[in-house]
């Protein structure tokens, strides 16, 4: 169907309601090609988009065509899946909790037992809770930590990991293979609940979680020492994390943790901030400066739906810097293996998951600790299935796991990144270096000069509508029909090409073959240690751009990244030019 008769079948048709109906009006005919030009692509991060009326958007209608798909795919799956039921969480966003109930009625109206929490929760303990109530799914409404104008629709297999490749493919084509909007069977709410259902939870779950986060603790006896005197300013920027990351710190023992109270309330618009990503420092500047206030040890904020953290500490001139997310993690790794192996808990079959665009450090690091790295693709889901795989399938221990966008996870209880465990293993290890006489960036600092150094950048080229998706295919191409091998003073020793799965010398020549799934992803391998990786985001119109570099100081690393960076982003734009020029009449 064209962009202009599913436009009109909306416009027209009584399924739809007058508010949607009068949203569609009044917009314009691009608009109108942008909203229906094809479906909101359902991928392993299920449903992300704008909110809004159109097949392309986030909507009621979109929720329950997708939650008809996914009960469709559970029954055909899973001969137990309406009593197994499904979990359901939200955060603070715009329509998250009705998005919620739309999708709760559609499983409701296909006999699907539906848990749906009572208030916001973290995205981790969703991931719990599928596997706490041995639900054959769950499904949380976020956009994580995209704009205010974003929602989302993310699913979880039984396992409580995010969707892999093969679950998400054949979600989509049952999604694609409802063609009429009227045979989505959806239940009354009220009835629903009364029938048994849609079933409220909360309470017990928490409590559950809660109780398994704090068995992580390494090394509580040193956290009690400092539990008045640890200052730690918390953010949750609007989000679900404020109950539960504060509960787990108090529940530690850390008296000391303020509140950034402008930022302590849900709030839609995320009022307070120009996006609530905490890998941004404009995110902090409330944070920052209530800490100066407070003279704070350490400042923690965690995203809306409480899955990924920033981390903010003071220098030496009582500054306040805002590590990376790659920081993040060599500081959590490092901590979590020395001292379990300290302690003698270090298991011989332990293994550490790092996704391939997150610091080289971390090879460094697990290896001098004689403990497995696995490298996956980028996305967290991939970091689930490698725990399904080794350690419930397996015969390891996993130990820890992390991405460069400030995602992390130890335990196995949760299969996503979570909040709640970083924010309380964060404090934990910086609490530690006090203890040593450290401040948490000494602590940083030291395990450079231990271990090497590092440095890495994020680019995004936002590239929105269909004509944004025709620019990133064709940056895509043209990077990988070229021959060249010399990006600016980088000579290219090796290309890794995920979507055909193969690993080429610099002269073209096929070298092996690779392991990881099959993705758009285009990864460089450069001379001097220094690395360039390609992709699409899966989740947004963006073409992401990751450069890595490591060396003997901080100062050289950074001059050599930096060099890096401008030659590859000078070559993006310089392929976006010409593919417009070549286009125009």
């Amino acid at each position: 169907m064209s962009a202009q008769a599913e436009y009109n079948l909306w416009l027209n048709n009584g399924y739809f309601d007058e508010e949607t109906r009068q949203e569609l009006k009044d917009i314009a005919k691009k608009e109108i090609d942008d909203r229906f030009f094809g479906n909101l692509k359902f991928g392993t991060g299920g449903l992300r988009g704008v909110m809004g009326a159109g097949i392309n958007r986030m909507n009621r209608y979109t929720v329950r065509k997708a939650s008809q798909g996914l009960a469709n795919y559970l029954l055909a799956k899973d001969a137990n899946a309406k009593e197994k039921g499904i979990v359901i969480a939200y955060d603070s966003r715009h329509k998250s909790q009705d998005f919620a109930f739309e999708a709760a009625r559609v499983f409701a109206g296909n006999g699907i037992k539906a848990y749906i929490f009572d208030e916001l929760r973290p995205t981790p303990e969703l991931s719990f809770a599928v596997r706490y109530k041995k639900a054959c799914a769950g499904i949380v409404i976020t956009a994580s930590h995209n704009p205010k104008e974003y929602n989302g629709y993310k699913v979880y297999g039984d396992d409580g990991g995010q969707l892999g490749l093969y679950g998400a493919r054949q979600i989509s084509m049952a999604i694609k293979a409802i063609t009429d909007w009227t045979t989505i069977k959806i239940l009354d709410t009220e009835e629903a609940i009364k029938n048994g259902l849609i079933d409220i939870i909360g309470c017990e779950e928490d409590e559950a979680y809660i109780s398994r986060v704090k068995g992580l603790s390494i090394n509580p006896d040193i956290v009690a020492s400092a539990a008045d005197s640890f200052r730690i300013i918390y953010t949750p920027l609007h989000g679900a994390g404020n109950k539960l990351v504060r509960r787990i710190l108090f529940e530690i023992g850390l008296k000391g943790v303020r509140i950034v109270k402008e930022q302590e309330e849900p709030d839609p618009e995320f009022s307070t901030v120009v996006s609530p990503n905490p890998e941004n420092r404009e995110a902090f500047a409330m944070a920052i400066e209530l800490a100066k206030k407070e003279n704070a040890d350490l400042i923690i904020g965690t995203d809306p739906d409480c899955d990924r953290i920033g981390v903010v500490v003071p220098d030496c001139n009582g500054e306040y810097v805002v590590l990376t997310g790659n920081q993040i993690g060599l500081i959590l790794l490092e901590y979590i293996l020395s001292q379990k192996k300290m302690k003698r808990i270090l298991p011989q079959n332990g293994f550490v998951v790092k996704t391939i665009v997150s610091t080289q450090i971390a090879n460094t690091i697990a290896r001098s600790f004689d403990v497995e790295l696995v490298e996956v693709l980028t996305g967290f889901k991939f970091i689930g299935e490698q725990i399904k795989a080794l350690d419930d399938l397996g015969d390891k221990d996993f130990l820890f796991g992390f991405e460069e966008s400030n995602g992390y996870l130890a335990g196995s209880f949760v299969r996503d990144k979570d909040g709640v465990i970083a924010s309380m293993l964060i404090a934990e290890a910086a609490v530690y270096y006090q203890s040593k006489g450290m401040t948490l960036l000494e602590g940083l600092n030291a395990i450079f000069k231990k271990y090497g150094y590092g440095a890495e950048s994020i680019d995004s080229f936002i590239l929105a509508g269909k004509d944004g998706m025709d620019k990133i295919n064709y940056v895509m191409k043209m990077l990988r029909e070229n021959k060249q091998n010399l990006l600016g003073d980088f000579m290219v020793l090796k290309k890794r090409d995920y979507l055909d799965g193969m690993r080429y010398q610099k002269d073209a020549q096929k070298l092996s073959g690779l392991v990881l799934p099959k993705s758009d992803v285009l990864f460089f391998e450069l001379h001097e240690d220094a690395w360039l990786c390609i992709r699409p985001s899966g989740t947004e119109p963006k073409l992401k751009i990751y450069c890595g570099v490591t060396g003997t100081n901080m100062e050289k690393t950074q001059k050599k990244l930096k060099a890096l960076q401008g030659n590859v982003l000078r070559l993006i734009n310089r392929i976006i030019t010409e593919r417009k020029s070549s286009r125009q009449p």
